[in-house]
């Protein structure tokens, strides 16, 4: 079998598709780009038995078809440091899986690996639901959400990000239990209600892969399995099973709300949180009338700070504290000017939304205070 393509082509796809490869594979053959070549275009596939990522690439020129794999450190390697040139491909698919690669100046010579062993993989089933999402909101809403999801070993259902489809809108929701963040979306909805959990790899490998430009995104989903499909290829990927919390119920009504900007308190958090205690990183927030006093203070070290700001209220007058490194998450992962904190007692969860939300959007944090010792 032979056939031509660009190196620059080649050496783009195997990239992206190297994202999915884990350090510790349960299988051998894992650690293997499988190469299919068919009706003049080759489909490559990297896979940790979990995540399964496949792409494909036009070739210039085929003579034959078949499949075989290559190991990903060998073929990585071997055009790190081709500049943008054809690649002339010979396999011997029906013996020894010889295979030369002729580039301008000289020629790779190794042998490949036997395609039998690779695992395959079922679609789908035909009662699966289907989303499409525009890969612009699809890339913001998982950036927006991932920093929220837990590492909870004994209830892993937390661990991902929770798509949860409703007659109102779609909610991408994620949650440790300490925090929490749901984006709604009001243009896409369904009739009939369908949710599923993306686990954290796969949903880090989609806002790493997809390009703002991609137009929909579509994403196919049954009870066990996902399979999204893009521009550049496809991923289909094992889902968390078990029930997710009921997330609407744990978002308080909260009466009060203080409108601040988004980036002075951020500043104002990173001058401070140096003198919190270490162990606690207790930040208080003391809120009087239109002024915001930032402090923090390590009571074993005998250090504190504290910083005011001017901020909007309806006549909020309290005192709450929140862990300072998760009040900065929240604050980086909003992109609006100001901020509307909504609170109602130092013991109740804050809330914390944009000022101005994205369009046909909804976007909510929430944080869970820390006790003050008064």
């Amino acid at each position: 079998m032979r056939f031509t393509l660009s190196s620059t082509a080649l050496s783009n796809k195997l990239n992206m598709l190297a994202k999915v490869i884990g350090g510790k594979n349960s299988l051998p053959i894992l650690d293997c780009f499988l190469f299919q070549v068919a009706g003049g275009e080759m489909t490559i596939t990297a896979s940790d038995s979990d995540n399964i990522l496949k792409t494909t690439i036009e070739l210039t020129e085929c003579d034959g078809e078949g499949e075989f794999c290559i190991p990903n450190k060998v073929i990585l390697e071997s055009l790190k440091e081709l500049p943008e040139q054809p690649l002339d491909f010979d396999i011997d698919t029906e013996g020894t899986l010889a295979i030369k690669i002729l580039y301008q100046n000289g020629l790779y010579n190794f042998t490949a690996q036997s395609a039998d062993e690779y695992p395959r993989t079922q679609s789908v089933n035909d009662a699966a639901h289907t989303v499409a999402i525009d890969a612009d909101v699809l890339i913001d809403n998982i950036t927006r959400t991932l920093f929220a999801t837990a590492n909870d070993q004994l209830r892993p259902v937390m661990n991902g990000i929770y798509f949860d489809l409703t007659p109102e809108s779609l909610n991408i929701v994620a949650s440790d239990g300490h925090k929490l963040v749901r984006n709604k979306n009001f243009t896409i909805k369904s009739d009939t209600p369908a949710a599923f959990d993306l686990p954290k790899k796969p949903a880090t490998l989609l806002k790493n892969i997809l390009s703002r430009e991609e137009g929909d995104v579509t994403i196919k989903f049954d009870e066990k399995s996902a399979e999204i499909l893009f521009t550049d290829g496809s991923l289909r990927c094992i889902l968390y099973e078990g029930k997710y919390p009921s997330y609407n119920s744990v978002i308080p009504n909260n009466p009060n709300e203080v409108t601040v900007d988004r980036r002075a308190l951020i500043s104002a958090l990173r001058r401070v949180m140096p003198f919190a205690s270490e162990s606690s990183q207790l930040v208080r927030l003391k809120i009087d009338n239109n002024h915001m006093e930032v402090s923090s203070e390590d009571v074993d070290f005998a250090t504190s700070a504290k910083e005011q700001l001017v901020c909007e209220s309806n006549n909020t007058n309290m005192s709450i504290g929140f862990k300072g490194s998760s009040l900065q998450e929240i604050l980086n992962n909003l992109s609006s000017e100001q901020v509307i904190i909504q609170l109602a007692d130092p013991s109740r969860a804050g809330i914390i939304v944009p000022a101005e939300q994205p369009e046909n959007e909804d976007v909510l944090m929430l944080l869970m205070p820390m006790l003050l010792n008064d």
